[in-house]
Formats: C-alpha cells, sequence, structure tokens
C-alpha cells in the first residue's frame, strides 16, 4: 500500500511533519530574539557572538546527545527530531527578521517622528511591513535548513520512520537504487516547504508584485 510503514510516501510524511514543527518553533524563537537584537544594542553585542558559535557545532553530534538528554525525561519519538531542525533553522529567521526590522529608510522614520508617532505605531506601520519580506525570504532558507536538520536527526538517533532512517538503512544494504528514490522525496519534500513559504507570502504580502518569470 502507498502509505505502508516501510514506503517512502509514509516517511516522508514523517519528516515533514517533524520540519514543519521544527520551523514553527524556528520562526517564533528567531522572531523574538529579532526583536531583542533590534531592541537593544548592548543585547545583540552579547548574543550574536553565542547565536554564531551555535551553528558551529555539528548536528550529527548534536543530535544523540540532545535525544539522550530529552530522553531522561520521558520526551521520545519525533520531539527530538524537530527540536534539532527549529536548532539548526532559527538563526537564519532571526538575522532576516533583525535586518528586515532596521531596513527602513532614515526619512520614513523621521516622517513618522513628525506625526508624532509612538513606539507601537512605528512599530507595526512602518517597521513590521517592512521586515515581512525578509522574514519569508529567511523562511525559505529555514525550511530547507529544517529539512536537513530532521533527516540528519534521523539518521543520527533511534528512529523507526522518516527518510532518514530510510537513508540510514538502504545506505547499510548497499541499495543504490533505494537511495536515489529517497533522496528524489527529499528533495520533492524540500521543494514543496519552499513553495508553501511561497504561497503564504502572497497571501501576506498582497501588495508585492509577482515575481517575473
Amino acid at each position: 500500500p502507498p502509505l505502508a510503514p516501510t514506503s517512502a510516501p509514509y516517511n516522508a510524511l514523517v519528516t515533514a511533519g517533524e520540519t514543519l514543527v521544527g520551523l514553527l518553533i524556528a520562526s517564533l524563537l528567531g522572531v523574538v530574539l529579532a526583536l531583542a537584537l533590534v531592541v537593544s544594542r548592548a543585547f545583540e553585542r552579547t548574543l550574536m557572538p553565542w547565536l554564531v558559535a551555535s551553528q558551529m557545532v555539528p548536528v550529527i553530534a548534536l543530535a544523540p546527545m540532545l535525544a539522550v538528554m530529552l530522553g531522561q525525561y520521558g520526551v521520545q519519538g519525533w520531539v527530538p527530531k524537530a527540536i534539532i531542525a527549529a536548532y539548526i533553522a532559527f538563526f537564519p529567521v532571526c538575522v532576516g527578521v533583525a535586518r528586515g526590522l532596521r531596513s527602513p529608510d532614515p526619512l520614513q522614520l523621521d516622517l513618522m517622528r513628525t506625526y508624532r508617532a509612538g513606539g507601537a505605531a512605528v512599530f507595526f506601520k512602518l517597521r513590521l511591513p517592512s521586515a515581512l519580506p525578509f522574514l519569508f525570504t529567511s523562511l525559505k532558507v529555514a525550511a530547507t535548513a529544517a529539512l536537513i536538520g530532521s533527516i540528519v536527526a534521523e539518521i543520527s538517533t533511534i528512529s523507526f520512520s522518516g527518510l532518514g532512517k530510510m537513508l540510514a538503512e538502504n545506505s547499510r544494504a548497499s541499495d543504490t537504487v533505494a537511495l536515489w528514490v529517497i533522496m528524489i522525496w527529499g528533495a520533492a519534500l524540500g521543494i514543496a516547504l519552499v513553495a508553501l513559504v511561497g504561497l503564504l507570502e502572497r497571501v501576506v504580502t498582497p501588495w508585492r508584485p509577482a515575481p517575473q518569470d
């Protein structure tokens, strides 16, 4: 059957679920950190080196360690994979949103101050709309990063389903044809995730011109 536990479509859905949850966590965390970076320069100078350093840790080493740590508290299954996906994906969201919040022209900010706009008005009417294109561009990068994180986490930890688990099994069996099929499914999943973010971008930012072919 097409959705049997051993089939590629079923395992692709499992990986997609982990990736989407990880991307959601990464988006929330990245936006919160971006706001903190923009509001406080001291916070940015303190935290940014640590954020950069966090991305230098190899995922293949981090995944089993995190799975063991979470397993001690009874957290197992897909949750550690989603957390690892979020760990990989939050950084581009954080950097992109922070840049977007700082993107308004100084003349625009001066105009808002001329009209005596408060901080909330400046944020919601100028900074946030300016940051949305940066957010969705970052989300497209983060979606592929989260997918890679999910697959690597499935390979590096005890997994009973997912594309990473299939890759590990067929790699040990030296089944080249199966490996190509799994990689094609992974690529298709990545394209679908980026397309989903693009569709969401068109809905949320209808004032932006459609990309030209």
